[in-house]
């Protein structure tokens, strides 16, 4: 199944030349009048479900090449992990917890077999995957989810690396927090993501898959539709602003965007919940989940993208460099923008 929609018009632009997307009614099936050969290209990546790309918070290419509608749900697999996040930034907005600097152990019991060295975890430790405890993701990732409590497993793993340290991709970090949600507010994190998220977005969030205890796995599993996430990186693409209510802080994307880390499988550097890269030649923030589910904001270009794709194993590495490739060379090319200068330092990558 291919369906295409496109929406509104969108005007750019391009140096001193204006150019205008034209109306609903005028938008050919795939939009390749804009984006030349993008349909069929995507089209032949046979993991990739579905591609909106929205400018300026208006879909101006959407479609659906296989697998669910634009509305309707899908396993979003370790892109999770942004969405968690910003319900962490909520909570420290609200007050729920101080800051990023509280330690993990202020709102988690410790386990009697953890090292006493866990309570130098900090909730920013967590979202940046900087906990220095052993992983619970890959090879360790089975051990972990077939354990009788996730969330002593995870505070009871070995120090393996210095809180702050190297970065160690975790998902157990992220069930941390979602355990810290639910401990400190009484509530699921699916009630909190509901309140404070979905709801003002008016996306649904539906249930996903829970611990042992009940607590609902941070970081993995989630169900959004295409168009949720498109509502997500669009609240971070307007600096938490949503119809005019500031949702979610714009010191916390900040915060978020801000390179802490690096990721040993693709070099890219890492905040709270997204990766901080250069894609086409401008700054490109993103999250993304295992199979090929991604959500890219691209503030320079005004431009936000989801893909989602098939979340069963396996899965090559290299896809997400084909998902790349779809938009430095037949999506970015459009603008016909210089590409804004690079600020070097880390507190920048924002």
């Amino acid at each position: 199944m291919r369906v295409a929609t496109s929406l509104a018009a969108v005007v750019l632009f391009t140096g001193l030349t204006l150019l205008a997307f034209p109306a609903l009614a005028e938008w050919p099936t795939g939009s390749e009048e804009v984006f030349p050969g993008l349909s069929d290209r995507a089209v032949s990546l046979e993991r990739l479900h579905s591609l909106v790309i929205a400018v300026d918070g208006e879909p101006v290419f959407s479609e659906v090449f296989r697998g669910q509608g634009l509305d309707e749900s899908a396993n979003i697999k370790s892109l999770s992990k942004t969405v968690l996040s910003a319900v962490v930034g909520m909570a420290i907005d609200r007050g729920v917890f101080n800051s990023v600097e509280q330690p993990i152990t202020a709102f988690l019991e410790e386990p009697p077999d953890a090292s006493d060295r866990v309570s130098e975890v900090t909730i920013g430790n967590l979202l940046s995957m900087q906990a220095g405890l052993q992983r619970t993701s890959g090879r360790y990732y089975g051990p972990w989810v077939n354990s009788g409590n996730w969330v002593d497993y995870a505070l009871s793993r070995p120090f393996v690396a210095e809180p702050g340290g190297e970065m160690l991709y975790s998902t157990g970090s992220y069930h941390l927090l979602s355990a810290a949600l639910t401990r400190t507010t009484g509530r699921s994190t699916l009630e909190i993501t509901r309140d404070w998220l979905g709801d003002p977005l008016g996306i649904r969030i539906e249930p996903w898959l829970t611990d042992p205890q009940g607590i609902y796995f941070g970081g993995n599993d989630m169900r959004l539709s295409p168009m949720a996430l498109l509502q997500i990186g669009e609240l971070y693409r307007n600096s938490g602003v949503h119809d005019g209510d500031q949702l979610l802080s714009r010191e916390w994307i900040e915060l978020s965007w801000t390179q802490r880390g690096t990721s040993r499988y693709t070099d890219d550097r890492y905040g709270y919940g997204w990766f901080v890269t250069e894609l086409g030649g401008y700054r490109a923030y993103y999250g993304r989940g295992f199979g090929g589910q991604m959500l890219y904001v691209f503030p320079d270009l005004d431009m936000t993208v989801v893909m989602t794709s098939d979340p069963r194993p396996p899965a090559s590495p290299s896809f997400m460099q084909k998902q790349n490739a779809l938009l430095e060379e037949l999506v970015i090319p459009a603008f016909l923008l210089p590409p804004a200068s690079l600020p070097q330092s880390s507190q920048a990558q924002r």
